[in-house]
């Protein structure tokens, strides 16, 4: 099983690195894209959608809305509409903080099945342009990289301070391996290895630093849990199994969907 994992891990990391080192904007825009779509076919599954003609019909209808909003945006080149798409996700994402604290009694606003498939516009659809809007930029690479770097060391620092200290639960009726202790061992890593990233290749101060990591990274950790109380609500352990040893997209992008409007919105704003 460690070795499927760790198979899978180098490939998908691969294919990543190529397409963001070396593919233009609009190949890297059509696989990211295919990235996305492939991640609403996990959420309808969520959503509980289970006849496949239904899939596919909500599938493309999310695709579509997608392709309508990045028309709109001119690809992101209107900060105006940008900045309120941004700032739309990250309300939703405050919304999903009161539902993870109160879950099962959350349940009885978002369990309809309507629901729960327009929660998968709101998760997908915002990352998808935020990661699209980052390659855009004159550094988009190094703030992609930035991005990802804040995600894994909040999980990484999590897993670890979680084993070492980890008492209190985090959210115990929704994901009962997260403790306090690994949020704040996350938050410090991300803390430590963003700060010295941002400051020495992205040239900001320490203080702009610490005011978007925060954030970035704490949202990173709903995410996860997002995505746990969805898949506990399913009655099922992965999203999918597209990806050996590591179930499915979702699985892997719970963080980094969360975490990508907080961070571009913040970049906006400083802007």
């Amino acid at each position: 099983m460690l070795k499927q994992r760790v198979i899978t891990a180098v490939l998908m990391m691969t294919v990543f690195m190529s397409l963001l080192l070396l593919a233009p904007w609009q190949w890297f825009c059509v696989a990211i894209s295919a990235v996305f779509i492939i991640g609403a076919w996990e959420w309808s599954n969520l959503s509980g959608i289970k006849a496949l003609a239904a899939r596919l019909v909500y599938v493309v209808g999310l695709s579509l809305i997608a392709v309508a909003l990045l028309i709109v945006l001119d690809a992101g080149q209107n900060h105006a509409l940008m900045q309120s798409l941004m700032l739309l996700a990250c309300l939703w994402w405050a919304v999903a903080l009161l539902w993870v604290q109160s879950y099962p009694s959350s349940a009885i606003l978002w369990r309809p099945l309507p629901v729960r498939a327009v929660l998968g516009a709101l998760v997908l659809i915002p990352a998808w342009m935020a990661v699209l809007w980052l390659r855009q930029q004159d550094n988009g690479v190094a703030l992609i990289f930035f991005a990802l770097l804040l995600v894994a060391a909040a999980d990484i620092g999590a897993y670890f301070a979680g084993r070492a200290l980890g008492k209190r639960k985090l959210a115990p009726n929704v994901s009962p391996g997260k403790t306090w202790a690994g949020v704040w061992g996350g938050l410090l890593l991300s803390v430590l290895l963003g700060g010295a990233y941002g400051v020495f290749l992205l040239g900001f101060s320490a203080v702009q630093m610490l005011v978007l990591i925060v954030p970035v990274a704490a949202t990173s950790v709903l995410g996860d849990l997002l995505e746990s109380m969805m898949k506990r609500e399913r009655g099922i352990k992965d999203s999918s199994s597209i990806l050996p040893g590591h179930g499915g997209i979702l699985d892997r992008l719970d963080g980094i969907v969360a975490a990508l409007p907080v961070l571009v919105l913040m970049l906006l704003n400083t802007n």
